[in-house]
């Protein structure tokens, strides 16, 4: 329910950039959101901790050799911050509720986003892709 009244809203800044499903893309998608936020003087420690999650599962899960990912940040009239990154992988879905068992040696890095978002989950589609979103809203303390 609350996803779907942040996006009825009207983002007020929009940041769309198409990155190369690298490692090197990973890392710039985290500096390139560190530098729009502080344009937008709305600094967030939080949102750059989850780009660098979402990116880089990107470049290692949702990889397409040959194909982009996408960052994308929304940021809302009430202060609420939307971060999206699409990859190519719409066959590879991560899960929503406990990513992983503690045992386990990988999958830890949605466990980051979950901590640090007020909400999270995944869009399928269109197309061969899925979209990983992330939310914060305008009460978080790092802001």
């Amino acid at each position: 329910m609350n996803q779907e009244i942040t996006q009825a809203a009207i983002a007020v800044r929009h940041f769309t950039l198409l990155l190369s499903a690298t490692r090197r893309g990973a890392r710039l998608a985290r500096l390139l959101t560190e530098r729009q936020l502080a344009d937008w003087r709305e600094p967030s420690e939080a949102a750059e901790h989850i780009v660098a999650e979402l990116a880089s599962n990107a470049v290692l899960h949702g990889r397409v050799p040959g194909r982009d990912f996408r960052l994308r940040l929304k940021l809302y009239a009430d202060g609420t911050l939307r971060i999206e990154v699409t990859d190519a992988r719409g066959d590879r879905l991560p899960q929503t509720s406990d990513p992983v068992d503690d045992d386990v040696e990988s999958g830890r890095g949605l466990r980051i986003v979950a901590a640090y978002a007020d909400r999270w989950g995944v869009d399928e589609g269109p197309g061969p892709c899925k979209t990983v979103w992330a939310e914060l809203t305008p009460d978080r303390t790092d802001r």
